[in-house]
């Protein structure tokens, strides 16, 4: 036992049990979230883009914490301040039409993500991956979450702003879960 792991021998075990929605009824209304006290760490520090045990302590208090205000989960800045994802599922946004989504630099860039997008620019909706400052939010109309749990999960509200569950969330949500359950 200890820090080194190397010499000791693997045990795997695989947990299987029905699921329902993450979010309960956010896909009709849309998630709360708040706004978490963590960033998420420079690359520098962790190994940002593994889905590694370590990653996600502030993860489980963020979410503690918002669902103890009421809130389904948390968003995350990351080291420099900018709007990174959520404690365990990635983020989009909406105006005029195009999706922004932050630029997976020093966050996990989920398969759900991957897919979302590749839907997306299949629908010839386009689609900025970039740096996104946290009063942007104010702009955006509409906001989703992407993950392994969340599907493809409307969001409602951030902290202060709020957005529609408007109708390309709803699309992109619907057709996720078409794909997924064919």
């Amino acid at each position: 036992m200890g820090v080194a792991s190397a010499r000791n021998p693997v045990h795997l075990a695989i947990a299987a049990w029905e699921w329902g929605s993450y979010y309960g009824d956010a896909k009709f209304k849309g998630a709360k979230l708040d706004i978490a006290k963590w960033k998420r760490p420079s690359p520098e520090t962790i190994p940002v883009h593994a889905k590694a045990a370590g990653l996600y302590m502030i993860c489980t208090t963020s979410k503690h914490a918002a669902e103890a205000k009421g809130c389904s989960d948390a968003l995350f800045m990351d080291y420099r301040g900018y709007v990174a994802e959520a404690t365990g599922a990635n983020i989009f946004f909406v105006q005029d039409g195009e999706v922004h989504t932050p630029m997976a630099d020093c966050f996990l860039n989920g398969i759900t993500r991957q897919t979302v997008i590749g839907m997306l620019k299949d629908r010839q909706i386009k689609v900025h991956e970039r740096h996104i400052m946290p009063g942007e939010m104010e702009g955006f109309e509409q906001c989703w979450l992407t993950g392994t749990a969340a599907e493809v999960t409307p969001v409602g509200e951030i902290g202060d702003y709020n957005f529609e569950v408007g109708q390309l969330a709803r699309e992109i949500s619907t057709a996720y879960e078409e794909l997924v359950r064919q």
